[in-house]
């Protein structure tokens, strides 16, 4: 049984940072890619930010690049989102997902995905 765990998420000022956590369990994670998404309110999940299988590799979403950094602990199985230069429209539940296939072009067809965990930001 696959689980992802996110944490790190809550409130803060806008220019500010958080750091997100994604703890992976069930299985040996060194050949799959992982990545975030988020969803605002009325709106639909979108692609965040995806790192590769190795972590050679990572692939941003326009409105976060220069700001999000995705980096990964092959040995924990944890994948981490730094947050900085946050927005009002950074709002949003994010969401850790992992694949065997690159996430970045399987967008929200992974197949494992954590439960979510709230960021706000306010203006």
């Amino acid at each position: 049984q696959v689980q992802l765990v996110e944490s790190g998420g809550g409130l803060v000022q806008a220019g500010g940072s958080l750091r997100l956590s994604c703890a992976a369990s069930g299985r040996t994670f060194s050949r799959y890619y992982m990545g975030w998404f988020r969803r605002a309110p009325g709106k639909e999940r979108e692609f965040v930010a995806a790192n590769s299988w190795n972590g050679g590799n990572t692939y941003y979403a326009d409105s976060v690049e220069g700001r999000f950094t995705i980096s990964r602990d092959i040995a924990k199985n944890t994948v981490y989102l730094q947050m900085n230069s946050l927005k009002p429209e950074d709002t949003a539940v994010y969401y850790c997902a992992t694949d065997r296939r690159p996430i970045e072009l399987v967008g929200v067809g992974c197949d494992y995905w954590g439960q979510g965990t709230q960021v706000t930001v306010s203006s």
